[in-house]
């Protein structure tokens, strides 16, 4: 089994598996979820005593020139069908106008490949057919295997020192590689 289907094996059992069809209804551009609760998802599912959990359910889209309202009603059709869940949607074409430091991007591609951690920079989506389909700029190996590596963009940002401590303390197996 390759780790893609692996991949798509363990999220499917997991909430994930739950929400994803209900997010592709959504019918947003360019969308993927992504972030910790993929991460996440798959350490806990691969390392013992890790306590990592999903906090959230990272939904990125891009539609310019961004708009807040598309965000809001959109977690609120997921909140109202998933009351025990939180969503962060966020549209990539507005994320520079209102997080201070961060570039315009061009994609959710663009944006999601910027997030803090390679292996956090995994999204997944649902296709017109219900056909499970991967984005994955920096590959899948760190994210099997345990590590926690800057995305290029983020090699000397104290942000990303900061989330891979926080990381360490709830699943000690992991490993910090620059």
């Amino acid at each position: 089994m390759d780790l893609i289907d692996r991949l798509q094996q363990i999220l499917a059992a997991s909430p994930i598996g739950e929400v994803l069809p209900a997010m592709a209804q959504l019918a947003l551009p360019q969308w993927w979820l992504a972030g910790g609760a993929v991460r996440n998802t798959v350490w806990r599912s691969l390392f013992e005593d890790c306590a990592l959990t999903i906090n959230d359910f990272d939904l990125a889209f891009f539609e310019a020139p961004g708009n807040r309202a598309q965000e809001l009603t959109a977690k609120a059709t997921l909140t109202a069908q998933f009351p025990d869940y939180v969503f962060d949607v966020k549209n990539q074409a507005s994320f520079a106008q209102w997080r201070s430091g961060r570039r315009p991007y061009s994609s959710t591609e663009d944006g999601v490949a910027d997030w803090l951690h390679t292996a956090t920079a995994v999204g997944v989506r649902c296709d017109a057919d219900g056909n499970w389909v991967f984005f994955t700029p920096y590959g899948l190996d760190d994210l099997f295997d345990g590590i926690i590596r800057p995305t290029p963009a983020h090699m000397c940002n104290p942000d990303a020192e900061r989330k891979a401590a926080s990381f360490l303390e709830k699943c000690a197996c992991l490993r910090v590689m620059e």
